[in-house]
């Protein structure tokens, strides 16, 4: 069906970039507390040969997924919905013994969830300086995880009250590009499976979690229309976000991603150099500003990878001079060239009102050249969405980028065939098999044993033979690299 075809090109797409995640600082950093938390082994840690609790296992995957903004986006809910329902889905389908039908319906449920609760405040989690996706994240595990748990509707119910008051995460990461959004989906979904668990085990939580008069609404937005609540609840089941979702071509903040597009066109125009631009004006609405515009000083030179994914001149001028913005644009170092950062010193920004941000993600970029031209272009939505999706192939070509850094070709060739079929799998051991990476021991070759022979020569010291066990003299140790063989890393995804 279509509702499975995009929940699987969804998953594929999510799974790639947490495996890109793997190597990263971040990601074994969230590895190596995901294993430390441990648990029941019951879902497995992408990237690690190890199970452990549901819990647990999302905190690491879901903070992978979403890890290098590569993942999905909902416009005008403004939430990443993949880290969290298909993190959420596997690991708790996999502790629950699932199908892959199960664990797909899972995921469907928490990414209509998810989009809902954030699509009914539109702009205003942000505006008070809230990241969407940590707010709405916690209801979108929970959907998943009470599905595949076989939670009752009370216990479900209690699950959402409960999720409620582990909401939080806010966007004071904008300041110096650290880590803390990335955490925010792994936190999330942790809170939602463990809301789960709680509500099975008897634990109550609000009903009027959401609407309520010190709900979530009036807690991280300031209030809701309620005929808005109460028409997204009416279509449930009936219209699905699933198929509004936004594939990123990008590893950047969604709303960047037209403006990136547009100065790809502009750049492919008669050859335009990057050198005859004097200068760069965009236009945008004010809901993006104080998240990729200012403060402009820190924006036009981003002090790390991270922080120049939120950085607007940082983003259109690596496409003007390079032609690209994949995953090696984003290093510290990259961030640090000096061609880019010299034409990023020359985008400026004003505010146009016709932008209905943010129920649409526009970009607007004009060029001025050294000759008095002046060039102009402009993109309504983002690509890889509903308007413009990418094709089964670009999204497949995109998993294979991504995977192949944590996993050899054939590997990779395994996870695409094995999330393809999940709608017919009686169970999800094909999936989780090519994404386990396995534990291996470091062999050492050991130099042989000789016999002590007496040559004759002693030691002063204690005269004893040369070499002899019982000398006291302390012995020239042997060096490593003659007996060792060189260091290899603890994980093998062969």
């Amino acid at each position: 069906s279509p509702v499975a075809t995009q929940a699987a090109q969804l998953a594929l797409d999510t799974l790639g970039n947490a495996l890109a995640a793997v190597p990263e600082d971040f990601g074994r950093a969230v590895l190596d507390v995901a294993e430390r938390l441990g648990g029941p082994p019951e879902s497995t840690l992408v990237g690690r040969p190890a199970r452990v609790g549901a819990a647990n296992a999302v905190l690491a995957n879901a903070t992978l997924a979403h890890g290098l903004d590569f993942d999905d986006t909902r416009e005008d809910a403004i939430v990443h919905t993949g880290c969290v329902a298909v993190t959420t889905a596997l690991a708790a389908g996999e502790a629950a013994g699932a199908d892959g039908r199960a664990v797909l319906e899972a995921l469907v449920a928490a990414v209509e969830v998810m989009c809902r609760v954030g699509l009914a405040v539109p702009g205003a989690l942000h505006a008070r300086h809230f990241h969407p996706t940590a707010i709405t994240g916690s209801f979108a595990a929970a959907a998943a995880a009470g599905k595949l748990f076989k939670l009752s509707e009370d216990q479900l119910v209690h699950a959402f009250g409960i999720c409620g008051s582990q909401a939080a995460g806010i966007i004071e990461y904008l300041t110096d590009g650290s880590w803390t959004k990335r955490l925010h989906p792994g936190w999330n979904a942790h809170a939602g499976v463990t809301a789960t668990l709680l509500a099975r085990a008897g634990f109550t939580g609000p009903e009027t979690v959401l609407d309520g008069g010190h709900g979530l609404y009036a807690a991280f937005a300031g209030g809701h229309d309620a005929a808005r609540l109460g028409a997204l609840l009416d279509t449930l089941g009936a219209k699905r976000e699933l198929s509004e979702l936004t594939l990123k071509p990008y590893p950047c903040g969604s709303i960047a991603q037209p403006y990136m597009d547009c100065a790809a066109r502009l750049r492919a125009r008669d050859g335009i150099s990057a050198d005859a631009i004097t200068a760069i004006r965009c236009r945008t609405s004010p809901g993006p500003v104080p998240r990729l515009w200012e403060p402009l000083a820190a924006k036009l030179a981003p002090p790390n990878g991270y922080a120049a994914k939120f950085s607007l001149p940082y983003l259109i001028a690596v496409i003007l001079v390079k032609g690209r913005a994949g995953l090696a644009e984003f290093t510290d170092a990259a961030v640090r060239d000096r061609d880019v950062l010299r034409l990023a010193s020359r985008v400026t920004y004003e505010l146009d009102p016709t932008i209905d941000y943010p129920r649409q993600f526009v970009g607007d970029v004009e060029v001025t050249l050294a000759d008095g031209r002046r060039l102009r272009e402009r993109q309504d939505r983002p690509r890889g969405g509903p308007d413009a999706p990418l094709t089964r192939a670009e999204i497949e070509a995109k998993f294979r980028g991504n995977a192949g850094l944590a996993l050899p070709a054939r590997r990779a060739d395994a996870v695409i065939a094995a999330v393809n079929g999940l709608a017919a799998a009686s169970r999800l051991k094909d999936l989780i098999t090519a994404l386990t990476m396995r534990r291996h021991r470091a062999r050492t070759s050991r130099p042989r044993r000789r016999k002590a022979r007496s040559s004759g020569t002693r030691h002063s010291c204690c005269r004893a033979p040369s070499g002899s066990p019982s000398c006291s003299r302390p012995r020239t140790p042997t060096s490593r690299s003659r007996f060792t063989a060189p260091a290899r890393s603890e994980y093998c995804s062969a």
